[in-house]
Parts: structure tokens; sequence; C-alpha cells
């Protein structure tokens, strides 16, 4: 579970909050995405990675895996993923995980996703920004930020015994929250490599 570091960031800190509730979600999310993967100048050559961070021994830290896993099961080339249910990236391993993105790619652009606890009136919203996560944040662990850009699902409520909630959480939202992530991050290949096309 994670909190958002809006500090390393020199584009803007700039949100968009995006309900699974919107029959126009998962489109939302792939131009939002599509938009700041270009204003970072990011390239059909680029590496990128997304770091699916969360652990599936907790229901409701398990967005990240399950993103994770949904989006290897596609075989897209666009993305090196990292962080699944079978190789879940979480508190223990993050550091050393970080280290071997690093050593693998030359400047890699990172795109951080995590579950998030926040109000009531959020859970079951999807946020997109600009700048790192601070992964382990919300349950007081001390962890290195991550991502150039990050998406966050909101699971269930924050504020009070944080280790409880994410356990009591219900699968069903975190699978829906997976769905429309996955869904956005499918559409946004497909638009940012058509566009790129265009360019060529």
């Amino acid at each position: 579970m994670t909190a958002v570091n809006t500090a390393h960031t020199d584009l803007g800190v700039e949100k968009t909050q995006i309900t699974i509730e919107d029959p126009m979600a998962a489109s939302k999310f792939a131009w939002d995405l599509v938009n700041r993967l270009q204003r970072f100048g990011v390239g059909l050559e680029s590496p990128k990675v997304l770091l699916c961070i969360g652990t599936d021994r907790s229901t409701g830290d398990c967005l990240g895996p399950l993103v994770g896993s949904k989006i290897d099961l596609l075989q897209q080339e666009f993305f090196t993923v990292c962080g699944t249910l079978d190789k879940p990236v979480h508190a223990s391993n993050l550091k050393e995980t970080l280290d071997e993105i690093n050593a693998h790619f030359r400047n890699p652009f990172v795109v951080a996703v995590d579950a998030c606890l926040g109000r009531i009136e959020n859970v079951g919203c999807i946020h997109l920004g600009d700048g790192s996560l601070q992964p382990g944040a919300g349950v007081n662990k001390d962890l290195p930020p991550v991502g150039q850009v990050h998406i966050t699902g909101i699971v269930n409520v924050g504020g009070f015994m944080e280790y409880m909630v994410l356990q009591n959480t219900r699968l069903n939202l975190v699978m829906r929250l997976a769905d429309v992530i996955v869904s956005g991050l499918n559409k946004a290949i497909y638009e940012f490599q058509k566009q790129s096309a265009r360019e060529i």
C-alpha cells in the first residue's frame, strides 16, 4: 500500500481521478496515460517498466500483482512487467528489484502501480499522476520512491488500523479495479503505438 510523492517531478502534479463505475473509465485512463507518456518524451524505443507493487498475501494489497499478471497474459511487448502474483514485488524485495531494473535498462521510464487507502467517497477510484509513489508509507514502512508516473487504485478507507483494513478488503472491488487498469493499459499501448506510427 502506497502514498504518493509528487515532489519528484518537474512536469507538474496534476492528478486524474477515474471511477470504475464510469463506462468510459478504460478509455479515459488510456487517453490520460498516453498524454503523460508523451509529455515526458517517452518514445517507442524507450525502455518502459510497469512496476506493480503489492502482495498476494493481503486482499487489499494484491492490486499491483493482479494488474501485473493480467497484463502479462496479453503478451504485449510495450512494457517490461515487474510484479505479478507469481513473482510479487513488495517491501522485502523492492530495493533489489529497482537495482535489477536499473542494471538492465538505461534510463528506464517506470510506471508504478499500487493499491491505496483513501476517503470513503473515493473508494473504487483510480488515480493517475506525475511523480513517484512511496510504497509502504501507508503502513509505516520506509521504502524508496518509485516511478515517473503512478497509478493507484483506492481499495478501502484509510486512517485507522490499515493492516486490518487491507486484510478485510473485498476481492471483487480489487478485481474490478485491476480489470479497468489493465483494459486502460491495453488501450493506451494501442493508441500510443498508433500515434507514434503516424509520426514516423
